[in-house]
C-alpha cells in the first residue's frame, strides 16, 4: 500500500505488479481537458515535488498501457474512470481500456464524479463481503454492497446520528463492474 508521497508515478511504474491479484487506486481521475494540456485520461498521483521524483504526477493512459499486470481486477476508486477520451467516445475507452490491455481481467470503474467517503465505504464493504464469502462473485458482492448502502448506509455524526443517507444513486450508482464479474 502506497499513501501520500509514496503514491507516485515512479513507484507505480517500477513496482512488479504482475504478481498482484488486485490493484487499487483511490485518487482523482482526470479526463482530457481537465488540466491545461491534458490530452488523455489519467490518474492523479502525488506531485513530483512532494514525492521527490521525476514526472508530472499523472499516470496517463499511455503509461498505463506500458504496465505489466496479471490482476484479477483493478479498482479505480476515482472520478470518471470509465469515461472515454472525449465527447462521443465509447464507454470504458480511456483508462479502462488501458488497464485491460495492461492485463486486468475485471475493473471497478466510475462513470461520473464520486463522493469520496461513500466511494471508500463502497469499496471496503465490497472487499469485506468477498472475504467473508469466498463463493460470492464480484458482481454479486457489488450488488449486495449497493443494496446495503441503499438500506442502511449513510453519513453519521460522532454520536451516530444519521446526517444523510447513501440511498440516493449519487453515492453508489457511479460504479460499474466491467469484465469478468462472475469470478470470485
Amino acid at each position: 500500500m502506497y499513501l501520500g508521497a509514496q503514491a507516485n508515478e515512479k513507484n507505480v511504474k517500477t513496482l512488479d505488479l504482475a504478481n498482484r491479484k488486485v490493484v487499487a487506486f483511490a485518487t482523482h481521475g482526470l479526463v482530457p481537458g481537465d488540466l491545461n494540456g491534458l490530452e488523455q485520461p489519467a490518474l492523479a498521483l502525488s506531485a513530483p515535488d512532494v514525492a521527490n521524483v521525476d514526472g508530472d504526477g499523472l499516470l496517463t493512459m499511455d503509461e498505463i498501457l506500458a504496465l505489466k499486470l496479471n490482476a484479477d481486477w483493478v479498482v479505480l476508486s476515482a472520478c470518471n474512470t470509465a469515461s472515454g477520451e472525449g465527447a462521443g467516445a465509447e464507454a470504458v475507452s480511456g483508462l479502462g481500456r488501458a488497464f485491460f490491455y495492461a492485463g486486468a481481467r475485471a475493473l471497478l470503474v466510475s462513470n461520473w464524479p464520486v463522493e469520496s467517503v461513500s466511494a471508500r465505504v463502497l469499496t471496503t464493504d465490497l472487499f469485506r463481503r468477498q472475504s467473508e464469502d469466498p463463493n460470492l462473485t464480484r458482481a454479486e458482492a457489488l450488488r449486495q454492497t449497493e443494496l446495503g448502502m441503499i438500506d442502511t448506509g449513510g453519513n453519521r455524526d460522532a454520536s451516530g446520528k444519521l446526517n444523510f443517507s447513501y440511498a440516493h444513486p449519487l453515492f453508489w450508482a457511479p460504479f460499474s463492474l466491467v469484465g469478468d464479474g462472475g469470478m470470485r
